[in-house]
């Protein structure tokens, strides 16, 4: 009598149509934006030309276009770090060497408003499912060259309007609804720019597994000085998902991905 043979779910799905996203090798682009929320995809492919829509299972919608000569693909990751990683990985299995995320996330310094773009340069990681995956001192960042251009073309695209572009540290949180004012005060304190909820895993995944990764949101509020969407600045939010999809595109076609 033969003993069970544990899943090994690393080696699981390679080569065939994935289980959570619903795309098969070959349908995507190498490079693949990430909003959370699937009704902003088609906010992306109000950019695109040729666009097609790949699948849509879950959480997860995925259309593909061209940008400037360049296939683009955007699938919607869901919220939180759970269902970011398993877009992630099954992205990778898939063919995409290159994620940018455009979200949306709350501001948590003076001076960043509602519509403002937030560049990351790293991730505190408050959450459970990168636990599952490094030593809680591995560091959640970024792609590098990524991170620059972000920043370099977001500073162009904002240049004749209010919007301001800030570079940082930001949190990523499992729990929205846990997050206490004495969290929001410590995270000032320490100097975090921003909070959101799928940046770590994005991170943490992408290092290693051995691709790119970058993110650009635009800011919903302001948590430490009580500036809300809910306080009807959501025009201002969706001028900053727009500008935040135009700039990853943008860095899309500049550095080939």
């Amino acid at each position: 009598m033969n003993n069970p043979s544990p899943v090994d779910k690393s080696a699981s799905g390679i080569g065939e149509r994935q289980f959570h996203i619903g795309i098969a090798p070959g349908e995507v682009s190498t490079v693949a934006l990430l909003p959370g929320d699937p009704f902003r995809v088609p906010l992306i492919a109000e950019f695109l030309t040729e666009v097609e829509t790949v699948a849509h299972n879950r959480e997860h919608l995925t259309m593909t276009g061209m940008y400037k000569g360049r296939k683009i693909t955007a699938t919607s990751t869901g919220m939180g770090c759970p269902s970011t990683a398993i877009a992630v990985e099954e992205l990778i299995r898939v063919g995409v060497t290159s994620f940018i995320r455009v979200g949306s996330s709350a501001g948590l310094q003076p001076g960043v408003k509602p519509g403002d773009l937030l560049v990351s340069e790293g991730a505190l990681r408050n959450d459970g499912t990168t636990a599952a995956y490094a030593h809680h001192g591995f560091p959640a960042v970024p792609d590098l060259a990524i991170t620059l251009e972000l920043a370099s073309v977001a500073r162009e695209l904002v240049a004749d309007r209010a919007s301001t572009v800030h570079t940082g540290i930001n949190a990523s949180d499992d729990a929205f609804y846990a997050e206490t004012p004495e969290w929001i005060a410590e995270l000032n304190r320490l100097g975090v720019l921003n909070v959101e909820m799928e940046s770590a895993a994005l991170y943490v995944v992408s290092r290693l597994r051995g691709v790119r990764a970058g993110m650009i949101c635009s800011t919903s509020s302001n948590l430490y000085d009580g500036t809300s969407l809910y306080s009807g600045v959501d025009t201002a939010l969706k001028d900053g998902w727009m500008l935040s999809i135009e700039a990853a595109l943008e860095v899309a076609v500049r550095l080939e991905l």
